[in-house]
């Protein structure tokens, strides 16, 4: 960030708003806003809680599983959709309404399928994140350039070899930008179903602070959440950067 042409590093930008949302907080002029300094009291008191512990731990596992069966199905399809058009046109405009759709209109539906309980958190984060994993796998596959295709052929490499020492790498940079969003989503995923299948975990967190107008500590869960997501996404980011060479395999 540059300001009156001098460079600026990013946590002076940080250190603002942190300094705003003190000021705020101690003139009392948002009880939704409590000062900057007590939500950190919180959110140091509250990772030592045993219900976030037990809270952190069941979201976590159904955020995994979710983001497993996310990325093992989203990939795949996308290379479906790049590689054959009948394929995308058949499920083009589905997986775009899916991008598009208020998801979180769908829970209850999934809890009536599938009951109040894990699997329909796991249901929740893979409907939120396998539709941006599939698209970005979808422009990957269809930006690979043609040559890469005929070279591959050119040395006599089968279906199986041209899928994964090919395609794959080529489509690799779009593949992890669509894992990062997909990332980003699923944390989502996991609160909005908690919140909305039986107010469990991290959504029965939120509930209690929420409707008591415990602030601090609403506003220091959700920074934990916040962190969570962008820490998984930053990861991933570093490693979309160790392989960004291959983004000149691309047409």
């Amino acid at each position: 960030m540059t300001l009156f042409g001098y460079r600026v590093p990013a946590f002076v930008s940080i250190l603002f708003w942190c300094i705003l949302w003190e000021i705020i907080g101690r003139s009392e002029a948002l009880f939704v806003l409590p000062p900057f300094s007590g939500i950190l009291t919180k959110l140091v008191a509250l990772i030592q809680q045993n219900a976030f512990h037990k809270a952190a731990v069941e979201s976590l596992k159904a955020f995994s599983l979710g983001m497993l069966i996310a990325v093992s199905c989203g990939v795949p399809l996308g290379f479906f959709m790049g590689r054959f058009e009948s394929v995308n046109r058949l499920l083009g405009m589905w997986v775009n309404v899916f991008v598009s759709a208020p998801l979180s209109a769908l829970v209850p539906v999934i809890m009536l399928l599938f009951g109040i309980g894990r699997m329909t958190i796991v249901i929740t984060v893979i409907l939120f994140a396998i539709w941006i994993i599939t698209l970005d796998t979808l422009a990957g596959v269809k930006h690979i350039s043609p040559s890469l295709i005929e070279m591959g052929s050119s040395f006599g490499a089968n279906r199986v070899q041209m899928l994964i020492k090919i395609l794959f790498w080529a489509a690799l940079p779009e593949i992890l930008a669509g894992i990062r969003m997909g990332l980003i989503r699923a944390v989502k995923g996991v609160v909005v179903g908690q919140l909305l299948v039986a107010v469990i975990d991290f959504g029965l967190l939120f509930a209690t602070y929420s409707r008591n107008f415990r602030m601090e500590e609403f506003w220091a869960l959700t920074f934990i959440l916040f962190t969570f997501a962008l820490g998984l996404s930053a990861l991933v980011g570093m490693v979309e950067q160790r392989i960004e060479y291959y983004a000149g395999t691309r047409a």
